[in-house]
């Protein structure tokens, strides 16, 4: 650049004084300061001073001088060369400091949204490391308290030797953890080491530590902003793993909650649920008991179908509440067989045929009804419980209607009644353990049912769904895979309607 401005001048040089000449040369000065650094900016200002002298300082093409005067301007102009080039410098250095900052707070920036989104400790620990050393260059192992409070090493990238074992020193990590202060590298505490131990520190509680390698630190010479990357890394490591740990302890505390106010709805709805026939139990054998000599054959009959009534309601609950112990513990086991369907039908409705009381049950059963392979025992259960809640939810002289059909390998049945029904965003909480609508919370009942028959269901392969009824009630059905059956069992459906009915 030297050389070019020195032509120019040569050329075009009586346009221009020795002053202005001089100052001109200042420009590679700046120009090598700001592009290439302060020794670049000094060599240039003495090439300057060299050619300047050489092609314009008379004599010329000499280095002589004529004029002792010229050696004073030339010490000025080294003089303002040295200190232009070293604000030059300077405002170069500043520059490419605010373009590290700039690039360091990117980084963690896109570091921090990234564990900002994940909720598992491990993930969020795995981010921070992998981006310690794909973004930075560093060495990293997150080292935190286990279930005895040793310190292990929960996730790292770098930090091993050729054994697969970490090179942290773990008195040196005990010392961080439990003092609250960095060690190691670059520190003041156990620095004949080539690692940086940081604890990993929110308010008043420490984390854990994190042991940073110091042996290719970034490619930086500026040892305070290696510093300053892990020191934010471990900020935002710290209150991370404070996040996920705060998450966890309110989702339990959640959870633990939750827990109580449904052992406390369970409670209730049991002991409510139990109180009722029992004491009607009580009530009809104390009266067959004070009633001996006065009681006729007609009202001890009524006393005992009353007891009976009491115990099958009773009956009722406790299955339910064995089966949603065997569902929620992962011991229910299917007892599959090939059964007719209108005998599983039959059983489940002799065995509410007391709940029904005076309402009318129109049963519709398909044509020569393949058998299906199910647990006939839990089927009659579900059927139970959905003829049960249908009589429940319904008044008295209603009808319930009772569809089964088989078409393309799969039984559909399906339970309509015309009681109280519910709303359309309900259809798919009714299935829910312990809920309850607002239209049914007045009709006693566990919350159970609905549950266990869902869960019944689908351990069988199949769907069971809600919908509210055209114009009243509602419209419960269930799916279930048939498989392939063997020769079907023949029994028509007026037959069956007939012993029903009878």
């Amino acid at each position: 650049m030297v050389a070019i401005l020195t032509l120019m001048f040569w050329k075009i040089g009586y346009a221009f004084t020795l002053v202005n000449l001089a100052l001109l040369y200042l420009l590679p000065v700046l120009v090598s300061a700001v592009r290439w650094g302060l020794g670049s900016a000094f060599y240039a200002a003495g090439i300057g001073v060299v050619a300047f002298d050489f092609f314009f300082v008379p004599p010329i093409h000499t280095f002589t001088v004529s004029d002792i005067r010229y050696f004073v301007s030339f010490a000025v102009y080294l003089a303002v060369a040295a200190f232009t080039a070293s604000l030059a410098a300077e405002l170069r250095k500043r520059v490419r400091d605010s373009r590290e900052r700039e690039s360091v707070t990117s980084a963690l920036f896109a570091l921090s949204n990234q564990v900002a989104a994940a909720r598992d400790l491990d993930t969020v620990l795995g981010e921070i490391v992998g981006h310690a050393s794909r973004t930075f260059g560093l060495a990293t192992v997150i080292m935190l308290p286990d279930a005895s409070g040793q310190l292990t090493a929960r996730a790292q990238m770098g930090l091993t030797t050729v054994n697969g074992f970490t090179v942290v020193e773990p008195r040196v990590v005990s010392w961080v953890f439990e003092h609250g202060k960095m060690a190691g590298y670059g520190t003041n505490t156990h620095r004949n080491t080539s690692i940086l131990y940081v604890p990993l520190k929110t308010e008043s509680t420490v984390h854990g530590v994190m042991c940073i390698g110091t042996q290719r630190p970034l490619g930086k010479d500026n040892p305070h902003w290696h510093i300053r990357v892990v020191q934010a890394l471990a900020g935002l490591a710290a209150v991370s793993i404070a996040r996920v740990r705060y998450e966890e302890k309110a989702q339990i505390a959640h959870l633990t909650a939750e827990s109580e106010r449904l052992r406390t709805s369970l409670l209730d709805s049991i002991s409510h649920e139990l109180r009722t026939p029992l004491a009607t139990i009580i009530g009809a054998v104390t009266g067959l008991i004070d009633g001996e000599n006065f009681l006729s054959n007609a009202d001890r009959q009524e006393l005992l179908v009353t007891v009976r009534e009491g115990a099958m309601r009773m009956n009722r609950l406790i299955t339910n509440l064995l089966g949603m112990v065997r569902l929620e513990s992962g011991m229910l086991q299917l007892n599959k067989k090939w059964c007719d369907v209108a005998d599983i039908v039959g059983v489940a409705l002799r065995q509410v045929k007391e709940s029904l009381q005076n309402r009318k049950v129109e049963v519709n059963l398909q044509s020569s009804l393949p058998p299906a392979a199910v647990d006939e025992v839990l089927i009659e259960q579900v059927l139970v419980n959905l003829m049960s809640n249908a009589a429940k939810y319904s008044a008295d002289g209603t009808t319930i209607e009772l569809d089964v059909m088989e078409y393309d390998g799969v039984l559909t049945i399906r339970i309509r009644d015309y009681g109280i029904g519910i709303e359309a965003d309900d259809a798919e909480k009714i299935f829910e353990k312990f809920y309850r609508t607002d239209t049914g919370k007045n009709v006693p009942g566990t919350g159970l049912g609905l549950a266990i028959c869902k869960g019944i269901i689908q351990a069988h392969g199949g769907e069971i769904f809600a919908r509210p009824g055209e114009k009243a009630g509602t419209v419960i059905t269930i799916r279930l895979p048939v498989g392939d059956a063997p020769e079907p069992i023949l029994e028509t459906a007026e037959e069956f309607s007939h012993e029903l009915i009878d």
